[in-house]
């Protein structure tokens, strides 16, 4: 891998800060291509002299892109939405990126999508993550693609949206209680970016699912939460029909939901199959093992709190 020049499309977001440590780590040249690139100079003191570059790209135009990626080894696609115009971005912006890849010489490509991912789901977001895989797979058929559940760490908008949540409100809604997760650690989630470059044998043309070792409901994870930053709080898990309303209508205070994550929710967010992580040799994170670190910012009096419930 020392070396070896590796672009980043979106790579100063919040798993590509991890993806980028842990390429430098190795002594990988990596090119970090965003919109704003001066949002990813964080990021110039994890590499040495000269092992980190920045460039312009915007996966909605072609010609960035292509600037963006001549001359790699490996390009790697990080770009995903939650909210807004999943054709443009998780299609037709995957396609762009893997076209590129390919017309460049990459000698491998990686393109991160989700667990979900259905051309046949009901939610527009899964639809896209499924038509974004099939695009990718008819660009450049050896990809690797890696299917992350819920990714949880330090800079989440996940763990971290329920945990402010909790610390604000007396009583906390949950929708979709009994839905399944399982969460898996961002840096895990970059050890498998890199393990799948070392060992081309097992991720080279392949889907592989990324799950971590816990299985968690909504409610259960909401409670753990609110258990681990010390707030006691009214939990109360919402029946589909008052949770179909507030997703249809969006009238819920503090915690906001699209009708089409309300369909998302409807399936149970775990590996279905084989799980990547081993089959990469990567040993999984739980959860409760590094998110109390940081969740401690959470708690009644921060790191000062004693470990009892407020």
């Amino acid at each position: 891998m020392k070396d070896t020049l590796v672009t980043l499309i979106g790579g100063g977001g919040f798993l590509g800060r991890y993806v980028a440590q842990a390429l430098l780590a190795r002594g990988a040249r990596v090119r970090i291509a965003q919109r704003d690139p001066r949002s990813a100079f964080f990021l110039k003191p994890l590499g040495g002299l000269g092992q980190t570059q920045f460039v312009a790209a915007d996966i909605s135009k072609p010609e960035s892109i292509a600037r963006a990626v001549a001359g790699s080894d490996v390009v790697i696609n990080l770009v995903g939405i939650l909210n807004g115009n999943f054709q443009k971005v998780q299609v037709e912006g995957a396609r762009i990126v893997a076209e590129a890849a390919a017309q460049a010489g990459a000698s491998a490509f990686i393109h991160v999508s989700a667990i979900g991912a259905d051309s046949a789901s009901d939610s527009a977001y899964g639809r896209s993550k499924g038509d974004g895989e099939a695009a990718v797979r008819a660009a450049f058929p050896a990809a690797t693609i890696l299917r992350p559940s819920i990714v949880f760490g330090r800079e989440d908008q996940f763990v971290n949206r329920f945990a402010a949540m909790i610390a604000s409100a007396p009583v906390v809604p949950v929708l979709r209680a009994g839905t399944k997760f399982q969460p898996v650690y961002v840096g895990d989630v970059a050890d498998a970016v890199v393990a799948a470059l070392d060992h081309p044998e097992l991720a080279a043309g392949k889907t592989l699912e990324l799950g971590g070792p816990d299985v968690l409901t909504m409610g259960a994870l909401v409670r753990w939460i609110a258990k681990t930053t010390g707030r006691k709080r009214a939990i109360v898990e919402l029946p589909d029909a008052i949770g179909a309303t507030i997703a249809t209508f969006g009238f819920l205070p503090g915690a906001p939901i699209t009708a089409d994550q309300w369909k998302m929710l409807a399936r149970d967010n775990i590996v279905s199959g084989d799980d990547g992580l081993k089959t990469l040799g990567i040993v999984p994170t739980p959860l409760d093992s590094v998110a109390s670190g940081w969740l401690v910012r959470y708690r009644k009096g921060g790191r000062f709190a004693l470990p009892t419930t407020a």
